[in-house]
Parts: C-alpha cells; structure tokens; sequence
C-alpha cells in the first residue's frame, strides 16, 4: 500500500482510524459523497497538514488532502468485491480495542462516540481497510515471477545487497577460573602454542585445540561472529588485522581468542544470493503491478465538487513520455520531507511557502519526471529492470554508474583533503593551580612530585579549580593553558600525571595537572583505506548515474509546469485573501453616532441597536456549487 500512497491503513491509533461517516458534503468521489468532517479529520491527523489552512501553504495542503481522501476512496470502492467475514472483523476490533486498553465496554464506548462513531460505523472502516489490504494482494499476486535475466542484472546492480557476513579463522581458550585466565593469556603473549594451550586447558573445543570452527584438511573453518558470545565476538572482530584479545568474561566464563585470519565482508556469487535475489525482484514486481493498478483507477476517477471551500486545484505540474504528473504527487514530497517539516518550525508559513516553492519543489518535480520517464528509459535502452517508478529510477542510476572504479588517486587526494576528520584530538583530565605572582607558581612546580595536588597547591597559596575532562581546543581551557597541556613538549612528570609550564592567564600565573593525557593522533592512510575507498566510490556513483539518467530522461524532452503553477496559485490565493476595511469617514460637521454594535455610518438618524446580525456585513447567499470535474 506504501507504493502508491495509500490513506487508508490499519494502526493502533484510534485518533487516525475514526472519521465520521455523517456530515457536510465536500465532494462526491465517483458518485461517493466525502464530507467536510472527512477532510478535516484526515487533515488533524497530520502535524504538518495542519500547519496551515491559508496562504499558498493551506493551498497546497488542501489539494494534498482532497488527493489522499479521494484515493482513500478509491481503494475502497475497487475492494468492494472482496470477502470480509464478520469473524474476520470482530478479531480486527479486539486486536485494536486491546492495543488501545479499550476492553472495557464503556471506555469503548466512550472513544467511539467522542470521535462521533457508533460501533457499527467503525466497523465498517475496519471491513473497508480489511478488504483494501486483500485486494492489494490480490493485484500482488497477478505478477509474473520475476526471470533469470532480471535477478542477473539486479544482482549486477545491488552487489552490495549481497554480501557474506565477516568471518575470522582462529581458536579460543574458555575456563571457568579468571586467575587461570590470565596466566594463559600471560603465556600465549610469551610465545606459548595457543592450540597445545587450548587442548590442554580450555572446557569447549579442546579435542581440535580451540578451534572455533570444524577442523578442515587440519585447518580451522572460518566462523561468523554469532558463533561467539556477544562480548567475545565484539572483541574478536575488532582485531581486522589478527591477534588475541584479553582475558574477557562472558556467561560465568573467561575467554581468550587468536585470530589467525581475519576475513573482510564480501559479495556472494550469483548461485549464493539467487534465493534472495529473486524474492527482491519479485516483490519490486508485485510493488509495480499495485503501482500500475492504482494510476488506472486514478486516471478513472471523477471528482464534482459540493463546497467550493474545498475545491482543490490539482494541475499537471510536468509531462513525460505521455504521462501527466499532478500537482499533488509534487505536494506529497514536500510533506514527508523531514528538511521541510524543520523548516516550518523555524518560519512562518508564508516564508516557508516561498522557500520551498524556490528550493524543494523544482528538485521534487525533476526527481517526479525522472521517476515516470524511467520505465521508458529502460525499455528503450532494453534492460530487465522492473519495480516502481522510484525502484527503476534508482536502477537506472546503478547501471549507469555500473563500472565506476576508485583510483588510488581519488582516495589519496580525499585524503588530503578531510585530513581533518582523520585525526583524533588530544585530551586529559585537568586541575589548574593559579597564583598571584609567578615566583610562587614556579616554585611550587619545581617543590611537588606527587601526593594531593589540590591540597598542595592551595597550601603554596594557589587558587585550584577542577577542569575535568577537556579535549584540545574544546574550550575549556584559556589559550595559553591549551597550548601548555597540549602542545608543548616540556610537561614534567609528577605523581600520576605531569604539570605544565608556569603560563601567564590575565594578571595571574598557573600550573596545570594533568592526568590521563591523550596526545593528537592523525590515522594513518592504511588504516582508513578501505573507509575512504567506500565514500569516495559512492560519491563517484552518485555523480556518474544522476548524470546517466538526466541525460536519457532529457532526451525524452519533458515538460517542468513548475512555473506556471506556481504563478497560477500565487494569483488564485492571492485574489481569496479577505480585503482589508477602510473605516467609514465622517462628514464633516456632522457628529458621530456614537456606535452601538451596528456598523451603519451615521446620517443624523438614531442608529438601531445592535441585534446578532451585523447590520452591513450581511452576507451574500450563496451561489449554488456548480458540480466540477477533475481534469
């Protein structure tokens, strides 16, 4: 249902299951009346789509609504000849009604009828969604399975998607004593032989001297880490480059594992990844035949408006290869948008509307044309892809960035170029001694080797104030005491830790004492190769395929609406907005009637008091709605 932007959903939210089945009329869907207590309830029931009920943004989200409800609609009145017994019902109502602690008959009650539904209403939306999902899967299940060309090439182009778990070769050591434990450890890291120490010491695989993993041809098979409880694999996985971990406790137990040989992740071959691959590929199919069902029934459907409050301008915002593209798939986007979502938390509505409708929503209608010309592009360049218009415009770009290589080249220069992210900042635990005068605070530096450092310093006169952990440059620290405990070279050491240099700080002199210190460190290139290597190959992909793609759907030359749309509704909106009132002016000469809640402008005469209807601003009868229909 995800597909194709289905409304109508089961979840255990009650506010979001009820809306009320009596009310004004707002339009008719194919001949189904859809209230105005429709609308707004799915409307409420949106943070965002409740934002704003005016402006170019209410605009939108009015549009946006009508669009949703109406394919709600639809849904339901396609799923009408789908089975839904009352047992199936029944088991749907408990399962919300226990989800929502509703057990109780009259708290059931009680939350039917303050969302405005009798039980036997709710009931019906529960057999409308019930039936919906099952006729989802009815057009599921019509898809062809997917081929042997179109898993190869999805296979092709998802290798990533396919990859073995990491594996170590290697032994372990398990006693239940952690003094034993650690006089192993102490032997093996004398040069002792693992295997004999395993077979002559460890409770579990002695009998193939530790071995993690069935022996083979002598050899130790490679394990995968669930194989190892989660402390001990942790540990052991960590050392990508061999070794032994330290003695570790797990379970009542003490570890100790050798990695002889560390094997990285990689791609599964074809044969390995086929099941996987072709339930990927057969559910992208099933996604694109609910897809393709839910744009025949939306190119169907009727729309005549009742209240033209809610009249909803929908127009095509972009054409390509034959297919418009509504105005309101464009609003969608920009609704989920979670960078749209932050912004209208930080402006007002009317600059948010500008600022999307400059930024987010010309990107969102190229990603749109893309998304419907994809399935074009692929059967003209005969390729096997199949899914959504989203799954083949994404498989569009993979082919298109399908033989992308990473130089060493492009990953030193990316070194260079983020050396900064790459190094690890200097840190420490610091107490910083001030003193009045610098003979004092070079004095008590050259007097204390150890023992209390606050006691000592504030006896030799020092003010002492706890920095605690501070990293370089975070701040804490004044500039001077930063480069004293950082940078400099000439730390004395004393007791656990060392003091800095005697340094000015404003009219008083100071003597850090550091503890724990941690000196900047820059990871070799070696070290971060293959991290380097897997970001600057998915930049080089981006790149390569958003360029592919662009230039197949150009050749399609599409049409972008954006524009004009845009100016329309500026225009539309604009010439809704209530006219500001200019106050009646008296005549000169002639005295004001003082008011008394009439809006009459005073003639001389006495005005009538004020009833409850304004005396000027009657309003004008309404115009009977003129049915419309969706273009």
């Amino acid at each position: 249902m995800l597909v194709v932007g289905m409304a109508y959903q089961f979840t255990p939210n009650l506010g979001s299951l009820f809306n009320r089945q009596t009310g004004t009329p707002a339009l008719k869907v194919n001949g189904e009346t859809v209230t105005v207590e429709d609308l707004e309830a799915l409307r409420r029931g949106n943070p965002v789509l409740s934002s704003a009920d005016s402006g170019l943004l209410g605009d939108d989200f009015k549009t946006y609504v009508v669009a949703q409800k109406a394919r709600q609609v639809l849904y339901i009145q396609a799923a009408k000849d789908i089975d839904v017994s009352r047992n199936d019902v029944n088991a749907e109502v408990t399962k919300v009604r226990e989800q929502n602690n509703l057990t109780d008959n009259k708290a059931w009650t009680d939350a039917l009828q303050g969302a405005g539904l009798t039980d036997a209403a709710f009931r019906k939306q529960v057999r409308d969604g019930l039936a919906v999902q099952r006729k989802v899967d009815s057009i599921k299940a019509t898809a062809a399975p997917a081929t042997d060309a179109e898993a190869q090439l999805y296979y092709t182009l998802n290798k990533d998607n396919f990859v073995s778990d990491a594996r170590i070769v290697g032994r372990q050591i398990v006693v239940a004593d952690e003094a034993k434990a650690k006089s192993l450890l102490a032997q093996v890291k004398a040069g002792g032989d693992f295997a004999a120490l395993a077979t002559a010491n460890s409770t579990e695989n002695k009998d193939r001297g530790g071995a993690l993993g069935p022996l083979e041809n002598g050899a130790p098979r490679p394990v995968a880490q669930v194989a190892l409880p989660a402390e001990v694999g942790t540990a052991a996985f960590a050392l990508t480059e061999g070794g032994v971990t330290d003695v570790i406790k797990s379970g009542g137990k003490f570890y100790i594992v050798k990695v002889e040989k560390f094997l990285a992740p990689a791609p599964k071959p074809f044969a390995d990844a086929k099941t996987d691959v072709l339930t990927a590929v057969n559910e992208q199919k099933k996604n694109a035949a609910v897809e393709v069902w839910g744009d025949k029934l939306a190119a169907d459907m009727k729309i005549e408006y009742i209240d033209l409050n809610w009249k909803a301008e929908d127009p095509t915002v972009a054409k390509v290869s034959g297919q418009n593209i509504p105005y309101s798939e464009v609003i969608g986007q920009v609704v989920g948008n979670e960078q749209f979502t932050g912004l209208l938390q930080q402006v007002p509505a009317e600059q948010a509307a500008q600022l999307v409708n400059g930024i987010l929503k010309p990107q969102v209608v190229q990603s749109l044309i893309q998304g419907y010309a994809a399935r074009t592009v692929a059967q003209d360049q005969k390729l096997a892809l199949v899914g959504t218009r989203p799954e083949l415009a994404a498989a569009l770009a993979a082919y298109g960035a399908r033989d992308v290589q990473v130089t060493d080249s492009d990953v030193q220069k990316y070194y260079q170029e983020n050396l900064e992210q790459f190094k690890t900042p200097a840190s420490g635990t610091v107490t910083e001694a001030s003193f009045k005068d610098r003979a004092q605070a070079v004095a008590f530096r050259n007097s204390w080797t150890g023992g209390n450092f606050t006691q000592a310093a504030t006896k030799a006169g020092g003010t002492v104030s706890e920095r605690g952990a501070v990293t370089g440059g975070d701040g804490k620290l004044g500039e001077e005491l930063n480069a004293a405990v950082f940078t400099a070279t000439t730390l004395k050491t004393a007791g656990d830790g060392s003091l800095t240099d005697v340094v000015q700080v404003g009219t008083r002199y100071s003597v850090a004492y550091v503890a724990d210190l941690k000196r900047a460190t820059t990871q070799p290139l070696s070290a971060v190769r293959a991290q380097i290597e897997q970001q600057v190959l998915g930049t080089k992909k981006n790149e390569v395929g958003t360029a592919f793609v662009a230039k197949q759907v150009a050749a399609l030359k599409p049409t972008d609406n954006l524009k004009t749309v845009l100016a329309a509704q500026e225009k539309r909106v604009t010439a809704a907005a209530p006219k500001p009132t200019t106050p009646a002016t008296p005549t000169p000469g002639t005295p004001a009637t003082p008011a008394t809640g009439s809006d009459t402008p005073a003639t001389g005469t006495p005005a009538t008091p004020a009833t409850d209807t304004p005396a000027t601003e009657t309003p004008a009868p309404e115009t009977p709605a003129t049915p419309a229909e969706t273009p």
